[in-house]
């Protein structure tokens, strides 16, 4: 398939890592940078985009797996190149870095074929909504009062977000008391008019998660994300039926199978889907129409700056997520980055494609594959 006769010439991998401002860490896991992957997808002068957050061997995958799947693909054709990378990766296996690799040449493919047609990239997807409320993320285990007063602040004020999210179940669900005080502290900072969010990331066992869902409903916290593994549907479904804050999970979702498990089991209440892992635009449409199916928002997991343009193409969209580290790696690596305003972000709709560039040679310090 050709489409409009422009090809897929060549796609191209390269990644960077960026140190965080200060040591990181959530329930279940510390870091102290962040790597992502870049791939450009060429076509006809014209070059997408797209990238995802995990291991640098994603480089090696784009380039001998999925590189020789998509060459010669009209570039408007993404649902055939999709396939075909499906193919190719067959005996390779499909969740995990294979799964962030393929979002990753999705995405450039749709930016290239916006830009091609010289579009917004919301604007050949079709929009829903001309923004996308977001909540503020970040709230990092290891952040003292200080820290956490000044990012709350930053969001709630400065951005005017009506929600933010803390991390919760330091080290492996061993410091409840410590994430207690951290919820009632965020509370006292951000009142009755900006909504409480917190991530577990997994950290606790599905009694302990129980238990804690009921004292977080004391303190009227609203969302209450991973409060055990993803993985374990069953228990999800035991919180959610314990608790009155909304139950949330899925950014470790690597196709729209896994969405369709959750959902079955009646295990959140909204799934989150991250663009940069789901497969890219297609999966994330497919995985937002199982939600609407059973009348359920979805909700976008991070990488707020290529997921938005998808968000406002969603008509079951809730909320992004937009969180600290991501909105730091993109500024630094990408011109053409968004600005939330009045608690919601909108696509630049007066450039085509995302709008996003890397920022050449001022990336290349950060570059390591």
């Amino acid at each position: 398939m050709t489409g409009n006769g422009a090809e897929v010439t060549d796609v191209g991998a390269r990644a960077y890592r960026v140190p965080t401002e200060t040591p990181e860490a959530d329930g279940t896991l510390s870091w102290s940078d962040t790597t992502v992957v870049v791939v450009f997808v060429h076509t006809a002068g014209h070059t997408g985009l797209g990238w995802t957050y995990a291991h640098h061997a994603i480089v090696d995958l784009v380039k001998s797996v999925l590189r020789s799947a998509v060459l010669g693909i009209g570039v408007t054709d993404v649902p055939a190149a999709r396939e075909a990378m499906q193919r190719a990766i067959r005996n390779h296996g499909r969740p995990g870095l294979i799964s962030c690799a393929m979002s990753a040449v999705e995405v450039a493919q749709w930016d290239a074929a916006a830009r091609l047609h010289e579009l917004p990239l919301s604007r050949l997807l079709g929009r829903a909504h001309e923004s996308v409320p977001v909540y503020g993320s970040g709230g990092f285990t290891t952040y003292d009062d200080d820290q956490l007063r000044t990012q709350l602040h930053r969001y709630a004020g400065e951005h005017g977000m009506s929600a933010v999210k803390i991390k919760i179940g330091e080290s492996w669900g061993t410091s409840t008391e410590r994430d207690l005080r951290r919820v009632r502290f965020a509370q006292e900072l951000t009142g009755t008019n900006t909504a409480l969010f917190v991530d577990a990331n997994g950290a606790y066992s599905i009694g302990q998660a129980v238990r804690m869902g009921e004292l977080l409903d004391q303190l009227d916290v609203r969302w209450y994300e991973e409060p055990v593994s993803s993985d374990d549907r069953t228990g999800l479904r035991r919180v959610r039926e314990a608790v009155g804050a909304d139950v949330a999970a899925g950014e470790y979702g690597y196709h729209p199978s896994y969405f369709a498990g959750m959902l079955d089991a009646e295990a959140v209440d909204c799934p989150q889907i991250d663009l940069t892992r789901c497969g890219g635009i297609g999966e994330w449409q497919r995985i937002a129409a199982l939600a609407a199916a059973r009348n359920l928002d979805v909700s976008g997991h991070c990488a707020q700056n290529l997921t938005a343009h998808v968000a406002v193409c969603t008509p079951n969209v809730r909320h992004l997520e937009w969180f600290r580290d991501h909105e730091r790696v993109e500024e630094t690596l990408f011109d053409g980055t968004l600005r939330p305003h009045g608690g919601a972000v909108r696509p630049d709709m007066s450039v085509p494609g995302h709008g996003m560039a890397l920022k050449e040679p001022d990336s290349e310090p950060y570059r390591v594959r």
